[in-house]
């Protein structure tokens, strides 16, 4: 039998690197990685020395002056997020509205084997964001693309949280097989506390069992990340709430996890390595940064098992491949 070959990539927005490792484990290389922040950049390389990292506004990227983006296998992003529906028309989505068009102006010069964009559930499911749907549709369409909408939930893949993920998926009409969303796995997921006990306890605290028994339910979806919005925290009130009912205080972020002098009936803040834990990250991977643009990274990035589980799917489609 022959040996498949690598399928290659290109990615923007690529962020902290969770869609770029995720894919990465379903079977793609990639040739390039652009973001518009210098952290993330500092943190792609940090990690993966040997990833070409290009720190650029997509809208200003040029791929003609870059040989890595050609043939490549797909197109991929974890793009801006868009404000949810009930926001749609205000100019703050004005924005991420504008990187998705240049990311679809970006498909028609690369011209890649399958587009994949993951954004909000709301701009898949929404009828506020039905014109840029379409806008987009007819835009890859006219290039031979066959376009899928879906939502997917992070924890029918495996991570921790309730968190629902919109994305585009595009293949040309020449792919090898159609394609399919992934199906939710046959076993749960594992909740807050089976995940952050072991990190809880690990320097002292003598109510780390007590409290992953009261967390044994899936985590709230990590957000706060916005860099308009002060501090590093958990989200809104109401975000909050949902946290402090699992025993997470969720004001801010802690640098370090409890240790033997907490209350042992106290709720503990989470770090930001426990947050990329929530989200799947491998333990070695390092985030450059202050705490507020590391919270950021980890909270605005693709789940890698969620990314993997997409890209799975998309090299059965691409190539007709099996498990």
């Amino acid at each position: 039998m022959s040996k498949r070959r690598v399928l290659v990539s290109l990615e923007i927005c690529a962020g902290a690197g969770g869609q770029a490792t995720g894919l990465e484990h379903a079977g793609f290389f990639p040739r390039m990685l652009v973001d518009s922040d210098d952290d993330p950049c500092r943190t792609l390389k940090w990690n993966r020395r040997s990833w070409r990292v290009e720190n650029a506004d997509i809208g200003e990227f040029d791929p003609y002056v870059f040989e890595e983006t050609r043939g490549v296998d797909l197109l991929s992003g974890g793009l801006p997020r868009v404000q949810s529906a009930a926001t749609a028309t205000r100019v703050d989505n004005a924005e991420p509205l504008r990187v998705l068009r240049d990311a679809a102006g970006l498909a028609r010069v690369v011209r890649p084997r399958a587009v994949l964009l993951e954004n909000m559930p709301d701009l898949v499911e929404s009828d506020q964001f039905a014109g840029i749907r379409e806008e987009l549709r007819e835009a890859l369409t006219a290039l031979g693309y066959v376009v899928s909408w879906g939502v997917l939930n992070a924890a029918d893949h495996g991570v921790p949280q309730d968190r629902s993920h919109g994305f585009l998926v595009a293949l040309r009409d020449d792919a090898a097989e159609p394609f399919h969303w992934p199906a939710p796995n046959a076993d749960p997921a594992p909740t807050l506390g089976e995940t952050l006990r072991v990190s809880m306890a690990s320097k002292g605290w003598p109510g780390a069992d007590a409290w992953a028994a009261r967390a044994d339910a899936l985590a709230p979806a990590l957000v706060g990340g916005s860099a308009e919005r002060g501090g590093p925290d958990l989200g809104p009130t109401g975000q909050k709430r949902k946290w402090a009912r699992l025993g997470v205080e969720g004001k801010s972020l802690w640098n370090d996890v409890p240790g033997p002098g907490f209350a042992s009936d106290g709720l503990p803040h989470i770090t930001v390595r426990q947050a990329a834990d929530l989200q799947g990250f491998p333990q070695n991977w390092q985030f450059c940064g202050l705490k507020g643009s590391t919270y950021r990274q980890v909270a605005l990035a693709l789940p890698p098992l969620v990314a993997a589980a997409v890209g799975r799917q998309l090299v059965r489609a691409l190539e007709g491949a099996g498990d």
